[in-house]
């Protein structure tokens, strides 16, 4: 799980996930989002696939990423219980 938190820790990481939640993009599509260059992009999109939280697809030579909620789920599922220990902890 160390890895999901990583690249969470990106904010074009975490826009990317943001735009995967209304479906599946191409490469090109998220990258033209953002002020960076592409080798850059690809960084990040390795990022996201190491760390399970999106799917690529190839079809020719567009590639299509779409978000892995299996793992996403999972990662929020363990921010929220480490914050509701904390808040419980607060309350003590």
């Amino acid at each position: 799980m160390p890895d999901v938190f990583q690249a969470l820790a990106h904010p074009v990481r975490r826009e990317v996930l943001r735009r995967l939640r209304a479906g599946p993009q191409s490469a090109g599509e998220l990258a033209s989002a953002f002020p960076v260059s592409g080798p850059t992009m690809s960084r990040h999109f390795a990022t996201l696939k190491e760390a399970g939280l999106i799917r690529a697809e190839r079809t020719g030579t567009s590639i299509r990423y779409r978000l892995n909620v299996s793992v996403a789920d999972e990662a929020l599922a363990m921010v929220m219980a480490l914050l509701g220990r904390a808040h419980d902890e607060e309350e003590k």
